[in-house]
This record gives structure tokens, C-alpha cells and sequence, in this order.
């Protein structure tokens, strides 16, 4: 059952050229053209069924967040039509629909009733959106004094307990402390389980292919790709990265060699496979991968599945603050299958005390995955998904085992064998 059916929907806004600043210029130039069209979404043809966690990705100025606020009718089409069933609650700008002045309490009557939600309903529910919030100190303060984290933790309680049938959601979840994060991914997980629809604008990848039913990507206002979100994510990767290396190709033509270049080509030894920096990749390099290598117990690349692996990355950055940097892998199969992935967000690994230059260890005791080959892509980004240095196959691993059982990873168990039991 489509929830949400969009036809030949197209909207674009005027940008003003030389805008008058007294009533006499506006008075002298009403004849004259001013401003030009700016096409942000171009005949999009989409439809959204029942129950469906949908993701829409792209580069900033893509038309994600604008086709959200069509969606919540703050902003209308200049062509097209949009058709909605059901009750709709929205996370869009983070404060939207908030008074400055108004407590937190204030403010929860005031947006949800905003939502649609009768002054006796949302009595019955504020304890929860309060509790969920967990803001119970700081709930009679105007929100002006609360942090873009509290804005958030607010926003979020109000918004899934007016019990939507379809919840959209523009990148808010990237405010706020990790255990929070999770929290509200949890809830959302809730939301879909109990068959509510849900589309989400996110730059978080992973959340994509481990929550999502769908990935679109819209690209220049059009929709690029439409399926399933690893193939949508796995093309629009490829495209940065096909973006990114054009980009440094006309600088390398266009530039000398700096000294950080010609010091990228300098491969050091290490006691295991060691691998320079020339893979396909993207990111803006404000944090830059410079190295990386295996280190194991043997002597190779070829690693047994119940020894341990060490992964090294030698790093560089200009950025002043390195306390929301964070550092990722995730291991894949030859074909893509992705079998682990961990970051220092995710594991609340604390970063104040990361320099702008050194080195990051991760260390597997037990590799435990079964015997094949695998390829390990290295990422560092900050904590709302901008991808400072992503590089794909950055570490290739042949795994072996003396077991030779199937799947992906080895979980220990054992087998028990009794006698004198069963039928």
C-alpha cells in the first residue's frame, strides 16, 4: 500500500542578484530582472509504501532536505503533486517548531500540538517524551538555554510519541552524545518493526545498509539510483571517488610536487605487508590517511583465522580540534559482502587527547573469520558522517584455518556429547 505517491513533482527557488536595499531602489528596478531560478528538484516520480525505511542520500545541495520539507508542507511545489496517508511527524532543522522563549514544557504542548495532537493526548503522553528526553533538570528552562544536543534530545521524544505513521527524519540524529545516538536509532528500529514508514536524509552509510529497505540518491535535483541500499551506496561511492580523483588529477597537473606528495611515495618497511596511500579514495583530506599496514604473526598477508592482526594507520591533519575525528574500518569479502565493521564512535572510544599527526593501533586478538580472501576499507570522518579520507580496499588479507567450515566468521563453540540421554 503506497503511504506516500509523488508525480512530477519540480521546485526551485529565486536567487537575488544585486537586491535593493531602500524602498526607492525597490521603487526604480520592479521592471527590472533581479534574481535567476535555481532548480533544487527536477520531475521527481517516487512512491513509498507502507512500512518501508527509506534513506535518501547525496552531496549537500542534492534536494534531500528540501524534498523533506514538501513532504511536511512547510514549503510547497512549483509543479507536481504529493499525496500522503497518514498521521506525519518530522525531524527536519533542529529546533523547528520550537519558541526560544518557552520552556521545554511549553514547547512539547506547542509541537505537538503542531502534529496534531489534542491537549488531553499529549497530557497523556508528555511524561514519556519528557522521560525519553531525559531533560527532567532542564524542562522548565526556555529552550534558548539548552545546547544543540538538548534541542535535539527534545525534539526527537516529542516527535516518535505522537505515534506517526510516517516519520521523516533529516540527518538531526548527527547532534548529541553516541549513547543518545543509539537510543533514538533504537526507537527508530521500533518504529519500523511496528510497521511505520520511514525516510531518513543521512550521510551515515552504515546506518543505511544495516537499517534501510531502500536507498535513493538524488544527484543535481534528479533521482540518480533507486534499489537496494549496499548497490545505491556501493554507485555513489564509486562516483565521489571518481569525483575526487578528477579532482586531484588537475591538481597534480596543475601543481609541483609538494613536499607531502613526494613523501607519500616513500614506503617504509614494516614487519608485515606495508601499503602506500594511492588507492581508490575520497574525502576532503582535512584528515589524511599518509599509511597503513598488517602487522601479524606470520610473515605474510596470510593470516590464520584463530591468530591475532594489528592494523596500523599513519595519519596527518590541519583541522584544530581533533575531538570529533573518527576512525573506522570495515572488513569485506572479495565481492563485496560486508562481514564486520567497527569505528570509535560506535565503541565510545574518548579522541580529546588525539594529536593532529600520529598513528592509530587496532588490534585483533582472534581474527575468527573463516578461511578466504578479504579486502579492508579504512575511514576517518567526523561525528555527523563528513568523510574527511575514505579509501576502499585499502588492505587485502588472505584468511587461513585448519577447520574448513562455511560462512563468514568463526563463533566459538563447542560440541558436548552425553551418554544415556535423549529419545
Amino acid at each position: 500500500m503506497e503511504v506516500i505517491k509523488i508525480k512530477d513533482l519540480s521546485k526551485s527557488f529565486k536567487l537575488y542578484q544585486d537586491k535593493p536595499n531602500t524602498l526607492k531602489e525597490r521603487a526604480l528596478r520592479t521592471n527590472k530582472n533581479t534574481h535567476r531560478s535555481l532548480d533544487i528538484l527536477k520531475n521527481i516520480n517516487l512512491s513509498i509504501n507502507k512500512g518501508e525505511m527509506v534513506a535518501l542520500i547525496g552531496h549537500n545541495g542534492s534536494g534531500k532536505s528540501t524534498l523533506l520539507k514538501l513532504l511536511t508542507k512547510i514549503i510547497y511545489p512549483n509543479k507536481g503533486d504529493i499525496k500522503i496517508e497518514g498521521r506525519v511527524s518530522s525531524l527536519l532543522e533542529l529546533g523547528a517548531g520550537f519558541h526560544p522563549d518557552f520552556t521545554g514544557m511549553e514547547n512539547i504542548f506547542m509541537n505537538a500540538s503542531i502534529f496534531g495532537l489534542t491537549k488531553k493526548e499529549i497530557e497523556l503522553k508528555v511524561d514519556d517524551i519528557i522521560s525519553f528526553s531525559e531533560l527532567e533538570e532542564f524542562i522548565h528552562n526556555p529552550v534558548r538555554t539548552y545546547s544543540s544536543g538538548m534541542y535535539m534530545r527534545l525534539a526527537f521524544a516529542v516527535a516518535i510519541n505522537i505515534e506517526p505513521d510516517i516519520l521523516l527524519v533529516d540527518e538531526v540524529l548527527a547532534v548529541g552524545d553516541a549513547s543518545f545516538q543509539r537510543k533514538c536509532l533504537n526507537r527508530i528500529k521500533e518504529l519500523k518493526n511496528a510497521g511505520k514508514t520511514i525516510v531518513l536524509v543521512t550521510h551515515d552509510h552504515g546506518v543505511v545498509e544495516r537499517m534501510c529497505d531502500r536507498a535513493i540518491w538524488l544527484h543535481n535535483g534528479e533521482v540518480k539510483n533507486d534499489g537496494h541500499p549496499k548497490d545505491v551506496v556501493n554507485e555513489y561511492l564509486r562516483y565521489l571517488a571518481d569525483r575526487d580523483q578528477e579532482k586531484e588529477s588537475k591538481q597534480i597537473q596543475s601543481q609541483t610536487h609538494s613536499e607531502e606528495e613526494l613523501a607519500e611515495n616513500i614506503v617504509e618497511e614494516e614487519s608485515a605487508s606495508s601499503h602506500s596511500v594511492d588507492m581508490k579514495r575520497w574525502g576532503t583530506k582535512e584528515v589524511k590517511i599518509m599509511k597503513m599496514a598488517v602487522v601479524s604473526e606470520d610473515v605474510s598477508n596470510h593470516i590464520y583465522s584463530e591468530s591475532g592482526l594489528k592494523l596500523i594507520i599513519d595519519y596527518t591533519s590541519n583541522l584544530v580540534d581533533m575531538s570529533s575525528v573518527v576512525f573506522g574500518i570495515a572488513i569485506h569479502t572479495l565481492d563485496k559482502v560486508r562481514v564486520y565493521g567497527t569505528n570509535t564512535q560506535i565503541e565510545s572510544i574518548s579522541r580529546k587527547k588525539i594529536s593532529r599527526k600520529g598513528r592509530v593501533e587496532l588490534y585483533f586478538p582472534q581474527l575468527n573469520l573463516i578461511e578466504g580472501d578479504y579486502s579492508i576499507d579504512i575511514a576517518v570522518h567526523d561525528e555527523t558522517g563528513k568523510m574527511f579520507d575514505y579509501i576502499t580496499d585499502a588492505v587485502n588479507i588472505r584468511v587461513l584455518s585448519e577447520v574448513h567450515d562455511v560462512g563468514y566468521c568463526r563463533i566459538p563453540h563447542k560440541w558436548t556429547f552425553t551418554e544415556g540421554e535423549g529419545n
